[in-house]
This record gives C-alpha cells, structure tokens and sequence, in this order.
C-alpha cells in the first residue's frame, strides 16, 4: 500500500526506524530487527539507508549503525517523556 498522501515521509521514517530497531537485536556484526512494516515504509528507510535491501525472503532486514544511532535519537525525540 503506498504511503497515503498528506503524510510527512520524513517523520514517518523517525518513526518508523524508532519503531522497527525496538526489536532489533545484535548479530554480532550489527543488528538485525524482523520486517513487519509496510513495503513502502520499509523501502522508504532503505532509501534513507538505515537498512538493508527489504526485498526477499528473509523475514528481518540489517539496520546499519548509522540506522541504531538515528533509532535511539528518533526513539527520545518522538516517544521520549519531558521532564
């Protein structure tokens, strides 16, 4: 489904990275989160190149270490509580 008009892409992205990397866990090379987001959103953050390639069978995708350092500052940004 693409992403309905009118939405910001760039905090949808945030967000979504946020989202995908509290379920990302370390493999030992870099962190691997599973992949149940929408195409487009999941395409959307490869594009950005946060993750891997989304295309295939594999039901996770690699986030980059760029992706991990975004993810914590997005996770604060967007979810984190004010003091």
């Amino acid at each position: 489904m693409p992403i309905p008009d009118g939405l910001d892409e760039e905090k949808l992205a945030e967000v979504a990275l946020a989202i995908l990397c509290l379920s990302a866990e370390s493999d030992g090379i870099g962190a691997r989160a599973w992949k149940g987001m929408d195409w487009d959103v999941t395409n959307l953050l490869y594009e950005k190149g946060w993750i891997s390639n989304p295309r295939g069978k594999a039901k996770s995708v690699a986030v980059t270490e760029e992706g991990m350092k975004l993810a914590e500052i997005f996770q604060k940004k967007h979810f984190g509580i004010e003091d």
